[in-house]
């Protein structure tokens, strides 16, 4: 039988991957939503910004109202709305109406995006929060390794709108999950003292505090590398490099394996030594990584084996990074679980979504910009590292046995 917290982990990763699987798995579809709908390259990567937008502005409000009404009810709410969006995004007749319904998709994808990382907070702390993060983290980026090859298929067999259709299920699914399988973390106790006045002061504090930011923008800057690699990685695999959807798809699939197996051992390096030089040490590695990827195609080699090793490598870094550097910004604020996540979210995916926006401005249909948008982003979290943990002192925990 299954132990609590093995179905904890289990759920809040299933709800928290609802968002990123409607990213992933129409990544192969791109070149031929585009081509159905008449659309460049630009107009189609309109669409994955408006998601991540619409997700960076709806989790300021999950946030707050999981802090007064409980974590299960907004969540109700995003998942409904995320489920009629896809629907639309399903019959959308132009490219215009798609991008209007991945927004609102969007504004309903925040709540899953936000309020899983809130009852983490709810129920753990320290080393346990973190091991139930990377689990957590492991049923999560089961998304980007079996969507965009799911994706693939569903596009042969369904074309590119049976990708959403596809979609509309996995929101039916969450919902059957949030009703029937999630208790609630937030009991009307420990919600009796929360306001929204006392919300908006929760943010202005959260914005004043340096080191929340500074774990936070660590955090960003990994994952927006990630969200460079999605908006280009399949037209600069499929369009560049030759590759299939399907041989994309694989491609895209061997960085989060290793993002994955990597996260998993954050518990065990947290335990050892600590959340704070862990976070340290990978950011040192990841940016090392990133770093020398960049050099390399500046030097003028343009080899997908070569890019492939690299990413797999930096990737793998990073998955150490992001489940704890999300512990370590939430543990002194579980008065304001669900405020610290919603900001933390927040700010991370508006990161992501400028970087995203400006790398694009310099496409060429090489994977040069995607490399060097990378790199920037591992050497401003490895700043971001030095500014926030350089001088911190944490003792090394003690290995029982």
């Amino acid at each position: 039988m299954i132990s609590p917290f093995l179905r904890l982990a289990l759920v809040l990763g299933l709800l928290s991957a609802i968002g990123p699987f409607a990213i992933d798995m129409y990544l192969p579809a791109l070149p031929a939503i585009g081509h159905s709908l008449g659309a460049d390259v630009g107009a189609v990567q309109l669409s994955l910004t408006a998601f991540f937008a619409a997700v960076s502005v709806s989790q300021l409000a999950y946030g707050p109202a999981s802090d007064l009404f409980g974590r299960k009810a907004p969540l109700l709410f995003g998942l409904v709305l995320f489920t009629l969006a896809s629907v639309g995004c399903a019959l959308a007749p132009n490219i215009h109406t798609l991008v209007v319904f991945r927004f609102v998709q969007g504004l309903g994808a925040g709540a899953a995006m936000t309020i899983p990382r809130a009852v983490v907070r709810d129920v753990h702390t320290g080393n346990d929060a973190a091991r139930l993060m990377s689990l957590l983290m492991l049923v999560f980026s089961v998304s980007p390794i079996l969507a965009p090859l799911v994706g693939s298929f569903v596009v042969d067999a369904a074309g590119w709108r049976g990708i959403f259709w596809f979609v509309t299920g996995a929101g039916v699914a969450g919902l059957a999950l949030l009703v029937f399988v999630l208790d609630e973390t937030r009991p009307a106790a420990d919600r009796a003292a929360s306001t929204w006045r006392g919300s908006v002061g929760a943010y202005g504090r959260l914005m004043r505090d340096r080191h929340f930011l500074g774990l936070t923008f660590i955090g960003a800057f990994g994952m927006a590398s990630f969200f460079v690699f999605l908006a280009n990685s399949s037209f600069v695999m499929i369009n560049h490099y030759g590759l299939s959807p399907r041989q994309y798809s694989v491609a895209f699939s061997i960085n989060a394996v290793s993002f994955i197996g990597v996260s998993q051992l954050t518990g065990w390096f947290a335990q050892r030594f600590g959340l704070h030089r862990t976070v340290r040490g990978a950011v040192m590695g990841f940016t090392a990584t990133m770093v020398l990827l960049l050099v390399v195609f500046t030097a003028g080699v343009d080899r997908l084996d070569v890019l492939a090793a690299l990413l797999f490598v930096g990737f793998g870094f990073l998955g150490l990074v992001i489940p704890a550097t999300s512990v370590l910004a939430l543990e002194d604020h579980g008065e304001i679980a669900g405020v610290a996540s919603a900001l933390m979210g927040t700010l991370q995916l508006v990161t992501g979504a400028i970087v995203m926006g400006f790398t694009g401005l310099f496409l060429d249909g090489t994977a040069f910009p995607m490399v060097a948008g990378i790199a920037f982003c591992a050497m401003a979290a490895m700043a971001f590292t030095q500014m926030t943990l350089a001088g911190f002192r944490s003792p090394v925990p003690q290995v029982s046995g």
